[in-house]
């Protein structure tokens, strides 16, 4: 029998500016470095001429806060409220998302919490304070993989890729390769861009209350997504 209901589906978010409202990374870095050495590192990823490990590493050497300072900072991000309520639609047909992100499992598990969000499986950096310095470690990138810093297409083919529909849903330039490698893809902001550009298809979205509604009202189907998002 052909997989065509949700419960057929392994669903997938990106962190920044998909579950949260902006990127929790980048406000960091711009609100407590103590230069801007950091703009020439984004810049330069940008361009495609660093990874998002040399990048991250680089913009966290200028960045000073300490434990205290950066959980206060983190107590007061908001993720989108439709976060929850796909994770309850997601539970009623057996499905726990998995968050795969570029950014750091301290901020996001915290984020998290502080949300009242609890028991979602991730995949991320991990980051270490040592006084006032945050120490970035990159235990997901692949060997021969110079671009991420976060493998998130092995974390796809180890959650179920292969067996199920794979639902993707997220914003930006580390989301290019997860993306291609989905059945169905919700884009907003560089990801859309980049999709549209290359004449791949997707479903739109501005909020997570859109992915919500679309998952709601239909069953998907391993087919292009161009046709979920014209149903």
């Amino acid at each position: 029998m052909a997989k065509n209901t949700l419960s057929d589906c392994a669903v997938f978010f990106d962190f920044d500016n998909t579950i949260t409202y902006f990127d929790v990374f980048d406000n960091i870095v711009e609100t407590f470095s103590v230069d801007k050495r950091w703009v020439a590192f984004e810049n330069a990823w940008k361009r495609g001429e660093i990874g998002s490990k040399a990048c991250l590493s680089g913009q966290l050497e200028s960045v000073r806060i300490d434990r205290s300072g950066l959980l206060n900072h983190l107590s007061r991000i908001k993720v989108d409220p439709y976060f929850k309520k796909i994770i309850e639609l997601l539970k009623k047909r057996g499905i726990t998302p998995v968050i795969v992100s570029d950014s750091f499992s301290f901020f996001l598990k915290y984020i998290l919490k502080n949300n009242g969000i609890y028991g979602i499986k991730m995949y991320s950096n991990r980051i270490k304070i040592a006084g006032d310095k945050l120490m970035p470690s990159f235990p997901y990138q692949h060997k021969n993989c110079k671009i991420c810093g976060n493998c998130k297409k092995k974390h796809l083919l180890k959650n179920g890729a292969k067996e199920k529909i794979v639902i993707y849903v997220g914003d930006g330039l580390s989301d290019l390769c997860p993306a291609k490698n989905s059945d169905i893809v919700f884009a907003k902001g560089n990801l859309k861009d980049y999709l549209t550009k290359e004449g791949k298809s997707f479903f739109p979205f501005e909020t997570l209350k859109d992915v919500y509604k679309k998952l709601g009202a239909d069953e998907p189907k391993r087919e292009d997504s161009k046709k979920l998002r014209e149903a």
